[in-house]
């Protein structure tokens, strides 16, 4: 087999590998347990819209109740007495592995168990700075998780709990949050595979993706064909059981064609998307089923060395999976319903604008701020100076949104809503500003870091006027 065949069958191979999970596997012979009756009876009166949920769910029909998810024992963390039983409030992925090892396993290494640990540097200058511990709580603890704490009495600390943020911290140290895609009490496949499943979080300035998703060609085929999409399939395989639409689901973790499906979300991304400047990211996989990613500027880790998680401990590398494998499978996907040559001309689309993006706004800001925070002339205190909110919204808003815009095909978000903000910001806002801290310094700084870019050489001729604008310099008023 070639050796690009190979490694792509590496790859496949790792997205359907599966470990045993540490809790006790159950089983239709040993599910079901009959004080969960009980639980059934008194939750109909005291909580029943989510008795309802549990009654119309798969769980339900094949008989998992109650206490088979929620029963702890008593040296958990979290463990409470409840009507006579031992039981855990949060059923953590580690519960949930008891049944859906092979699912557990690929989430805890996924991005979204990750989630946490992300932005543990970003928190206290983003959040506790700006605005305070209830933003943090209500906010980005609900996206991304919180670490949930047991109170000495034995409740959860409200400061985190309730929460179900995809990378949230369970007292039994499972990172993550099954119901935060699929909801308690039903946890429905239907809705873990709609697109809704995914806006909650992936919205807004930052992760634009519910808006750039609903302004594509394929969101404008979903809402016009949700009805064919066979949502509440037992197989959902894109091109067998559906081929009205592709959603959220189906790129990042459907089966399609030899490729099969997976809750490690991030497997078929190439580029990271969302700081100053992307990079192309081979990603890192451990010998326990953990996961990083790390820029295509670095040198591939070899299989069997060690080298740092996000946590800073070290892991074992079992394989890497590089850009050039991640961009195959995402391709297996896209091929489903689009031509070779059709798949290779978007995906090179997409490259350039990630490309433009660097080379004319993302290096040249980050190396003007560097500079800046090197000379002294703004101080190390991030958000003190108006600046540092146009660096920041520079990529993490407008920068983002642009890049996801192509990623999604998304035109007005490539364009409108993206690129042409990031210039209205870089060139009049950023560049006033480096202006305004830089003083003396300023014109050899833009000079350095702008002017003489080649995306730039429009800036060197202030003769050529622009009809856009309604005027012009005398010479193109009369031309």
């Amino acid at each position: 087999m070639p050796s690009s065949k190979m490694g792509l069958f590496a790859l496949l191979c790792l997205l359907v590998s599966g470990a045993g999970a540490a809790k006790v596997t159950l089983s239709p012979d040993n599910w079901g347990n009959p004080a969960g009756e009980e639980c059934v009876s008194c939750h109909s009166k005291s909580s029943a819209g989510l008795t309802e949920q549990w009654r119309h769910s798969a769980h339900a029909k094949v008989g998992v109740n109650c206490l088979d998810c929620h029963q702890a024992s008593t040296d958990d963390a979290d463990a409470i007495t409840h009507e006579g039983q031992t039981i855990a409030t949060i059923v953590s992925p580690k519960d949930c592995g008891r049944c859906h090892a092979v699912e557990e396993q690929q989430q805890r290494g996924s991005v979204h168990a990750e989630a946490v640990a992300v932005i543990a540097r970003r928190m206290p200058a983003m959040v506790t700075n700006l605005a305070g511990p209830a933003v943090e709580a209500a906010g980005c603890a609900q996206c991304h998780g919180s670490t949930v704490r047991v109170q000495a009495n034995g409740e959860l600390d409200p400061d985190t709990w309730p929460n179900s943020g995809i990378g949230r911290i369970n007292p039994d140290r499972s990172r993550g949050s099954c119901s935060s895609c699929h909801g308690r009490h039903a946890f429905s496949k239907a809705q873990a595979r709609k697109p809704e499943a995914c806006v909650r979080c992936h919205s807004g300035p930052d992760s634009p993706d519910k808006e750039v998703f609903e302004a594509s060609k394929h969101g404008m085929a979903f809402a016009s064909h949700h009805d064919q999409m066979n949502l509440d399939a037992e197989s959902w395989v894109a091109g067998k059981d559906y081929f009205a639409a592709p959603t959220c689901a189906t790129c990042h973790m459907g089966a399609a064609g030899k490729l099969p499906a997976t809750h490690d979300v991030g497997m078929r991304n190439v580029w990271n998307l969302n700081t100053p400047v992307s990079e192309r990211q081979h990603l890192v996989v451990f010998a326990d089923g953990g996961k990083r990613e790390f820029p295509e500027s670095m040198d591939a880790p070899k299989r069997g060395s060690k080298v740092p998680r996000l946590d800073g401990a070290e892991g074992d590398v079992k394989m890497v999976a590089t850009p050039d494998r991640r961009r195959q499978a995402m391709s297996l996907v896209c091929r489903e319903c689009h031509g070779k040559d059709f798949v290779e001309a978007f995906m090179r689309q997409f490259d350039g604008v990630v490309d433009l993006y660097n080379r004319k706004f993302g290096e040249p800001a980050r190396a003007i701020m560097q500079a800046l925070y090197s000379t002294g002339r703004l101080t190390p205190t991030p958000f003190d100076e108006p600046i540092e909110f146009a660096f920041w919204e520079l990529w993490h808003d407008e920068g983002a949104r642009a890049r996801h815009g192509a990623a999604m095909m998304s035109p007005n978000h490539v364009w409108w809503e993206g690129m042409y903000v990031v210039a209205r910001n870089f060139y009049g806002r950023f560049l006033p500003e480096v202006r305004a801290v830089a003083g003396d310094g300023a014109d050899a700084l833009i000079a350095k870091h702008v002017q003489d870019l080649p995306e730039n050489e429009w800036l060197k001729h202030p003769e050529r006027g622009s009809p856009l604008l309604g005027v012009g310099t005398a010479r193109s008023a009369h031309e």
